[in-house]
């Protein structure tokens, strides 16, 4: 049976001058386990970095294959987007990762981060970003009531 990992919780950590952050110690226990780094990219769509292990973007290269034409154009651009921005961080004795300034830039953060476990990915985000963001995630979600369908297993 195929042991799962996800990266949970919400930590804050600080960022030192060089852009060196802690990763949290149940995010470090989950590549040690699997890996020896992570890979992390920014964000499509928000002001935060991403990060995952390379086995989730190699799961999405295969995914791609299968589902997109080699030579369309958007899976060029998803290409571009993801592999293209993606780079491995590995972490020193202490359990840093020294983020890129590009990286940095892009979610705006300076002496602080936030970790968002987001299951198979977890966020880097601002603090400030990241309190306005769960604001309006909270509030979409009590709107709308989603519901989780059951599967076939489940019922």
């Amino acid at each position: 049976m195929r042991k799962t990992f996800l990266f949970l919780d919400t930590i804050v950590n600080k960022v030192d001058a060089k852009g060196r952050v802690s990763l949290p110690a149940d995010y470090r226990s989950i590549v040690k386990e699997t890996a020896s780094e992570i890979v992390c990219y920014r964000s499509f769509n928000s002001p935060c970095i991403e990060g995952c292990l390379e086995t989730m973007l190699d799961k999405l290269a295969d995914e791609m294959d299968s589902n997109l034409d080699f030579f369309s154009e958007t899976q060029d651009e998803i290409s571009n987007l993801l592999f293209g921005d993606s780079k491995r961080y590995p972490f020193d004795s202490t359990g840093r990762i020294m983020l890129s300034e590009k990286l940095l830039k892009h979610a705006e953060i300076t002496d602080t981060a936030v970790f968002v476990g987001k299951g198979r990915k977890f966020q880097i985000w601002n603090p400030q970003n990241w309190e306005k963001e769960e604001q309006r995630i909270r509030t979409a979600v009590l709107k709308n009531r989603p519901s989780i369908k059951k599967s076939e297993n489940d019922r």
